[in-house]
């Protein structure tokens, strides 16, 4: 049961229920707005897609900086409510239009820049507010079980955004998902502040976001993390583009069976988080030869002669996504001195989802150009790039050689040794 071993502190426990709810909502607008914009405003247009995405995940790269600070300064938990309750506003507001039928393109690119704009803020504070929840040698768990979390939310919220999608239309998931945010902010308030962690906190003063720059630069191990993360996050994670295109384009389907293939892949997204839970400490290993499994498997997807295989192909995608990119989460925030934390978790999200801008509209261009399974070969190739980045500072870092045994037989020939420095 170490696997859920967080689950066992109350306010943990509250946090995770409160989170799921939200994160089943968060999936279904995703999907909704995603098909709105592919199949209802656009005439199956991957590139306005990528458009959608990077207007949402830009503003990451740029409020970065500011985003790090206000988490290591203020209280997480008031700031917490404060976004979710605008993301709330923002979503009731474009449900609103959609359902009136005024909706125009550009509508849904504003709404998506100013939701980006929020995350943005939001995203630093949600990472780090784990660690006022539980102690720290709790934290690679409970960081593991909260993407086991938005992973189960990725299994059912597109599928029931697709049926709800074809039954009754895009804006009435925005709606639903307006009532979700309710869940998270119930669970805030009923968490005592005073039982909290009180965790040591950035001092004010000027030079605190290059103190935290400064930080990351003098850990390289943190640096070529952020490296490989930048890369298969830019290039590798645009899952719902990828999708929406083999799906739309290349099978010639709805949205119902655009919801289910997100679904499916979630299966394996899930499997990969709790696998990660069950780990005592994320490892730098881990990290890069599930980005090499990554890239292999998302070079299978993309030669799926079918909508079944594509979707049997996608399992394996989503375990080793995830399996890397909740590694390399829980390695940064154990790592990371616990007043530097909310500065160099922001930086991480900034890498992780602010490469969509150049991403996004890339991937798109290449779905629409070169057709969908190109665009399948440029998420492979992130992988494999990934890992070898990886592979290649850990030789170096370690100062590792390989030797043979001429009297060995099979893998046992070859043998890693350290080099004495």
């Amino acid at each position: 049961m170490s696997t859920f071993k967080s689950l066992h502190i109350l306010n943990y426990r509250i946090w995770f229920i409160g989170a799921l709810i939200s994160n089943i909502g968060t999936w279904m607008q995703r999907t909704a707005q995603d098909w709105l914009v592919f199949d209802h405003l656009t005439g199956q247009d991957a590139g306005a897609m990528g458009i959608t995405m990077a207007l949402q995940l830009g503003p990451q790269l740029f409020l970065a900086p500011v985003a790090g600070l206000v988490a290591d300064r203020f209280n997480r938990k008031q700031l917490l409510v404060a976004t979710q309750s605008a993301m709330a506003l923002l979503s009731a507001a474009l449900g609103i239009l959609v359902v009136s039928g005024a909706v125009q393109l550009w509508h849904v690119y504003g709404f998506a820049l100013l939701l980006g704009v929020v995350s943005a803020l939001d995203a630093p504070v949600r990472q780090t507010f784990v660690s006022e929840l539980v102690r720290d040698d709790y934290l690679p768990n409970a960081v593991a079980l909260n993407s086991a979390s938005f992973n189960v939310a990725r299994m059912i919220g597109p599928a029931v955004a697709g049926v709800l999608t074809v039954a009754v239309g895009p804006g009435w998931v925005f709606l639903i998902n307006t009532l979700t945010f309710v869940a998270l902010l119930l669970s805030l308030r009923m968490i005592p502040s005073d039982s909290l962690r009180q965790l040591p906190r950035a001092a004010a003063g000027k030079g605190r976001i290059r103190e935290g720059l400064r930080y990351v630069r003098l850990r390289p191990d943190l640096v070529v993390v952020l490296v490989a993360v930048f890369i298969v996050g830019t290039l590798g994670l645009n899952f719902v583009l990828f999708i929406a295109a083999m799906v739309g384009t290349e099978f010639g389907l709805d949205a119902g069976a655009f919801g289910l293939m997100n679904s499916i892949m979630a299966i394996g997204s899930v499997t990969g988080a709790l696998l990660a839970a069950g780990r005592k400490k994320p490892r730098l290993r881990v990290i890069f030869g599930a980005a090499a499994a990554f890239g292999v498997t998302s070079g299978l997807a993309a030669l799926a002669p079918s909508y079944f295989w594509f979707g049997v192909a996608l399992v394996p995608v989503g375990l080793f996504a995830i399996t890397m990119m909740t590694s390399a989460n829980g390695y940064v925030q154990t790592t990371t001195d616990p007043v530097m934390r909310g500065r160099v978790m922001a930086l991480y999200m900034a890498i992780f989802m602010g490469g969509t801008p150049i991403g996004a509209p890339l991937v798109g261009w290449v779905a629409n150009v070169a057709g969908p399974r190109w665009s399948m070969s440029v998420a492979a190739a992130s992988g494999l790039i990934a890992a070898l980045i990886g592979l290649l500072w850990i030789i170096r870092a370690k100062r590792l050689r390989i030797g043979f045994d001429r009297r060995a037989r099979g893998l046992r020939y070859f043998r890693v040794r350290s080099v004495e420095r």
